[in-house]
């Protein structure tokens, strides 16, 4: 036999600029977006409460976003300089055209995948119009 999944727990549900009467109103609460501007990140930590909104036109569709304790959240964690210089040269890669002669290569856009090359060795005749 396996093991049965636990059931989900029911968590309150804060309609917009509301709060359910089960939440203490000292408990500071936030969106994961809202951590992410704080600097922090929910860490693990389960969420504690739903929030429900509307989203205006044209799709009036309602949505649920989670809620997490801001004294339980983390620090986000920030990239190592190593991790920096890895993600610079993958940019870099993207913004180099295999076919340009050097000195030339590096563009100031990101190259298209579709082409695989920069614009002006893909439409060589649109280049000197």
């Amino acid at each position: 036999m396996g093991v049965l999944p636990r059931p989900p727990r029911r968590l309150p549900v804060f309609a917009w600029r509301g709060r359910p009467c089960s939440v203490p109103s000292r408990l500071e609460l936030a969106t994961r977006r809202q951590l992410r501007q704080m600097g922090l990140c929910p860490g693990g930590a389960d969420p504690v409460a739903l929030l429900r909104f509307r989203h205006r036109q044209p799709y009036r569709r309602e949505e649920l976003a989670e809620l997490f304790r801001i004294d339980l959240a983390k620090p986000k964690r920030t990239a190592t300089p190593a991790q920096r210089e890895a993600i610079e040269r993958a940019l870099t890669a993207r913004r180099t055209c295999p076919t340009c002669p050097p000195g030339q290569q590096v563009k100031p856009y990101y190259l298209p995948t579709s082409a695989g090359q920069c614009w002006d060795c893909y439409l060589p005749d649109t280049a000197a119009a």
